[in-house]
C-alpha cells in the first residue's frame, strides 16, 4: 500500500493537474493517478480557450471570471519556473448574421441584450458594427449583422500548461503516476472515502478528488454516489500554418451559445475559427453524445470545414492537415459537478466542465484545494453540488 495522502486526484488532464497543483501549494500531500498517459483524455484534444464571452451570467459566468483572473496570477508563477504555458490576451470575437441581411436587426438586437446582460455581471464587452468586425478582422465575410469582442477571452497551450502544473505539484511533494487504473473506492466502516484501489495496488488517502473527466460518472459510480456526467464527442479541423496570420482572435458565430446549452444528443455544429502561435489554424466546433466512440465522421468534419469557409472565405485556399476528437465531460444541466459529495463523505468532485474545462480548471482546482481544507470557497458551490441530479437518477432508476 502507498503511505497515506491527504487527497488522492484521479485523473491527470489539466482540471486534475489544477486540483493537484493548488492542493500540493497548500501543503497538502497529494498522489495522482492517472488510467492513461500523459494528455490522454480532452486535455489533449482541446484548443486552449479561456473563455467568459460565452457565458451569460449566473454561476458559471462567475465561475469563469474567477478562473481569468487566476490562469493570468498562474501562468506569471509557472513561466517562471517550469516554461511558458503560451497564454495569450487576444479576445474573443463573437459574430451574428453572417451571410445573412433580412435579419440583421433582430441579429444587432440580440448582441446588444447580450453584452448588456454580461456587462452587468462584470464582463468587459464592446459592441460592434460590420465595419467594427471587419477593423479586428479584416479577413472575416463582408456580411454580417455586428459582434461582440471580449477583450478577456485567452487562449493557452493545453499540453504545456497540463506539464507545467503537474511539474509544480511535483515540487511540492505530489506523487503523479501515469498508466495507473482507479478501479475501486476504499471506504470505512462508517462509508468514509478512505483512498482508492489501483491496478497496481491500493493508495490511502484522507480524501480522493474525482477529477476523471469523461470518465467522472463511471468513477463516481465505484463510490457509491453516481452522477450522469458522459462523454460528448467534438471534432477540431487542423489547417496548414498560414503565414502571417488570417485570424487574429477566437472568432465565432453567435449559434456557438445556443448549441453549448443544447442537451441534444445528436450531431450540433456550429463555426468556431482561431489561430494558434505556430501558424495553424484551429476549426470547430461539433457536439455529440455517442459515449466513446471514436469513428470518423465525415459529415461532422464537412460541417466544420463549410462554416469556415463561410466566415473565413480565404480558407479555401487553406489546406487542411488533420482532424482530431475528443470527449468532453457533459453535465445534462451544463454546469460542472464541484465539491464534496454528501453521500461518500471524503469524496470531492471536480468535473462536468463539457468544452469548457480548461478555461475553468484554475477555479476548480482552487475552489477543490479550499474544499478539501475546511475553508469557506471563494464562490457559493450550491449550483455545481454533486448530489443535486440524485432525484431524477433515482427517477430513472424506477422507470428502469
Amino acid at each position: 500500500m502507498t503511505g497515506s495522502f491527504d487527497v488522492v486526484v484521479v485523473g491527470a488532464g489539466i482540471v486534475g493537474a489544477a486540483c493537484a497543483y493548488a492542493c500540493a501549494r497548500r501543503g497538502l500531500a497529494v498522489a495522482v493517478r492517472e488510467r492513461a498517459g500523459l494528455l490522454g483524455g480532452a486535455t489533449g484534444s482541446g484548443e486552449g480557450n479561456l473563455l467568459v464571452s460565452d457565458k451569460l451570467p449566473g454561476p458559471e459566468l462567475d465561475l469563469a471570471l474567477l478562473s481569468n483572473e487566476l490562469w493570468r496570477r498562474w501562468a506569471a508563477e509557472l513561466g517562471d519556473r517550469y516554461g511558458d504555458i503560451e497564454l495569450e490576451a487576444k479576445g474573443g470575437l463573437v459574430v451574428a448574421g453572417v451571410g445573412r441581411t433580412a435579419d440583421a436587426g433582430a441579429a444587432r438586437a440580440g448582441l446588444r441584450a447580450t453584452a448588456e446582460a454580461q456587462a452587468a455581471a462584470g464582463v468587459l464587452v464592446e459592441t460592434l458594427d460590420p465595419a467594427g468586425v471587419r477593423e479586428r478582422e479584416p479577413a472575416i465575410a463582408p456580411e454580417l449583422a455586428g459582434g461582440l469582442f471580449y477583450p478577456q477571452d485567452m487562449q493557452l497551450m493545453p499540453a504545456k500548461a497540463t506539464v507545467a502544473l503537474l511539474a509544480a505539484a511535483r515540487e511540492h511533494g505530489a506523487e503523479v503516476r501515469l498508466r495507473t487504473e482507479v478501479t475501486g473506492v476504499r471506504r470505512d466502516g462508517a462509508g468514509r472515502v478512505v483512498g482508492v484501489r489501483t491496478d497496481a495496488g491500493p493508495v490511502s488517502a484522507a480524501g480522493v478528488v474525482n477529477a476523471a473527466g469523461a470518465w467522472a460518472g463511471r468513477l463516481a459510480g465505484l463510490a457509491g454516489a453516481a452522477v450522469p456526467v458522459a462523454p460528448r464527442r467534438g471534432f477540431v479541423l487542423v489547417t496548414e500554418p498560414v503565414v502571417p496570420s488570417l485570424v487574429r482572435h477566437k472568432v465565432y458565430s453567435a449559434d456557438y451559445l445556443a448549441n453549448v446549452a443544447s442537451g441534444d444528443a445528436g450531431l450540433q455544429t456550429s463555426t468556431v475559427v482561431e489561430g494558434t502561435p505556430a501558424g495553424t489554424i484551429l476549426i470547430g466546433a461539433t457536439r455529440e453524445l455517442v459515449d466513446f466512440d471514436r469513428r470518423y465522421h465525415a459529415e461532422a468534419v464537412r460541417r466544420l470545414a463549410h462554416g469556415a469557409v463561410r466566415l473565413f472565405p480565404a480558407l479555401t485556399a487553406v489546406r487542411a492537415m488533420r482532424v482530431y476528437h475528443g470527449f468532453r465531460p457533459f453535465s445534462p444541466d451544463h454546469l460542472p459537478v464541484i465539491g464534496a459529495d454528501p453521500r461518500a463523505p471524503g469524496l470531492v468532485h471536480a468535473h462536468g466542465h463539457e468544452g469548457a474545462g480548461i478555461g475553468l480548471a484554475a477555479a476548480t482546482g482552487h475552489l477543490v484545494a479550499q474544499v478539501v481544507l475546511g475553508e469557506t470557497p471563494d464562490l457559493p458551490l450550491g449550483p455545481f453540488d454533486p448530489a443535486r441530479f440524485r432525484s431524477t437518477m433515482e427517477d430513472d432508476r424506477a422507470v428502469a
